[in-house]
């Protein structure tokens, strides 16, 4: 892209003994590199060519068209609310838009273009704390009378994370509101005022940009957390100015200097494994439909000879309680007594941290109902853990979910959003059995009973389909569910598969 500036000199005084000619020119705001003036008559010219390198640089005075504020899965505000010569305050808030996901320990790193450095934060803290760019570089010998050993990060990517529970009323790095909650950003369906994070830190400029309007927004933006999906982000935008609550409490509002709007959302790679998996069950079927092999992606172990192709074997319902290494018998018993044949090798684990079983409970003229129990076989905790459940043609008869908080998502019509109720929100680790030499390990887990009335949702075929769910999220994963239902023709005989369940999740209660 050219761009040519013309100065006549008979309107400018151009070209006059009295007014030296610019050695350079720079177009701001468009990332234009020009070339020295060239004098031909009363008429300058300055070929500007745009440097694809160059960051967008901003001057507030500019009449610049500010562009709405985007939806997206988390957006990203970029507030500067003061600002001086020579360094600006920025306050930095990350909001999860998304319904159904969540964000844990979250890192947000960008990349300042214009030789930036953070000099304090509060909020948040720099993963790594590291000043010895700016000693030996540029900004050390600018600003030599800076401590820079007070100083908290000069790498050209910086890396954020939040802040502990307990900093939150830390007078030093603390006292922000929506700070510290050790990396967590909720769905704002669960808890609105646990949807965002915000902190705030004093950004040291570097010449030529030393004036109060010189603000440039760092670039390629990033986030990411623990157990959380990938996000995609995009190039920050200028937005309006955001209007914030007075901070002395008075009913007015104050305007941030300028504001830039970074929307991120989730990107998933076809080969990317989910991370939780999905059994069905039946009331009028005796067999479980367990978990696909390699559900959550294949481990392979040289000394361990399993099939990753081979369909995971039908299950009595009492094998959903234990580890997998310790159903074969249960399950070479259960083929055994219905003359099914072993396959060699056998297939290969679920591999999943987080199995869910869904399990028709009962099927009724006016109403049905199914039962939920979340298995957690992994090494962690699962704190203010929460699952969608999509049923595209059950949910209008949604009416309880008895120990879960379930609630229709807002803004569709085949969601149910559940949570656990409060003292009820934790589900354990896997862990030891009452007596670890014979016992085999015990999942963490919570379960409820959800009904449905068929009044306002006529005509469904509950046992045939409609009455399992067509996708399952777990903490904002996407779950894998079974190939098949236990309606397909698997099943062996109408034997009911509840007093199985019950007894053994009473069992495992017993245990605790």
């Amino acid at each position: 892209m050219l761009a040519r500036v013309e100065l006549v000199g008979t309107q400018f005084g151009v070209g006059s003994p009295d007014i030296p000619l610019p050695a350079s020119l720079r177009i701001a705001n468009d990332g234009f590199s020009c070339t020295s003036p060239s004098v031909q008559g009363n008429v300058t010219q300055v070929c500007c060519f745009k440097d694809s390198n160059a960051p967008p640089s901003f001057e507030l005075e500019d009449q610049e068209i500010f562009q709405p504020l985007q939806n997206g899965d988390i957006s990203i505000m970029y507030d500067v609310i003061r600002s001086y010569e020579s360094n600006y305050l920025a306050q930095v808030t990350i909001s999860n838009q998304n319904p159904i996901s969540r964000l844990d320990y979250w890192h947000l790193s960008w990349e300042w273009m214009r030789d930036e450095f953070i000099n304090t934060m509060r909020g948040a803290y720099p993963f790594i704390v590291d000043t010895n760019e700016c000693i030996y570089g540029r900004q050390g010998e600018f600003y030599q009378d800076l401590d820079f050993s007070a100083a908290l990060n000069c790498e050209r990517r910086p890396v954020i994370i939040d802040l502990p529970l307990d900093r939150t009323n830390d007078t030093s790095l603390g006292r922000i509101p929506f700070c510290c909650r050790n990396g967590t950003i909720l769905p704002p369906t669960m808890d609105p005022t646990r949807s965002a994070s915000i902190f705030q830190m004093q950004v040291y400029k570097m010449p030529p940009d030393l004036n109060r309007t010189q603000l440039t927004p760092p670039q390629n933006w990033r986030i990411n957390g623990t157990n959380s999906p990938d996000y995609q982000c995009g190039p920050p935008v200028r937005v309006n100015p955001t209007l914030f609550p007075n901070p002395e409490g008075l009913s007015s509002e104050t305007v941030a200097i300028a504001s830039w709007q970074v929307v991120c959302n989730i990107s998933r790679s076809k080969s990317e494994s989910p991370k939780c998996c999905v059994s069905f069950s039946s009331f009028n079927n005796e067999s479980v439909i367990p978990c696909n092999t390699c559900a959550c992606g294949c481990k392979p172990d040289p000394s361990d000879m399993c099939s990753a192709t081979t369909q995971a074997l039908l299950l009595p319902s009492q094998a959903l309680l234990i580890p997998f290494d310790n159903r074969t018998k249960l399950a070479e018993e259960f083929s055994r007594n219905n003359n099914w044949k072993m396959p060699d090798p056998l297939p290969c684990p679920d591999y999943c941290g987080v199995s869910i079983n869904w399990h028709l409970l009962s099927d009724f003229k006016d109403g049905w109902s199914a039962r939920m129990t979340v298995f957690n076989w992994g090494e962690t905790d699962f704190a203010d853990w929460f699952a969608a459940v999509q049923l595209d043609n059950a949910m209008p008869g949604f009416e309880q979910a008895y120990s879960f908080n379930g609630t229709a998502l807002s803004g569709t019509h085949h969601t149910l959003f559940i949570q656990g109720l409060p003292g009820l929100n934790y589900i354990v680790a896997e862990r030891d059995g009452k007596n670890p030499r014979k016992d085999p390990r015990v999942p963490g887990s919570q379960q409820s009973v959800v009904s449905f009335t068929k009044k306002t949702a006529p005509g469904i075929n509950v046992i045939h389909g409609d009455g399992y769910p067509t996708k399952v999220y777990f903490n904002g994963e996407e779950c894998s569910l079974p190939s098949m239902l236990p309606s397909d023709g698997h099943g062996i005989s109408a034997k009911s598969v509840l007093i199985y369940l019950i007894a053994s999740f009473v069992t495992v209660f017993l245990q605790l």
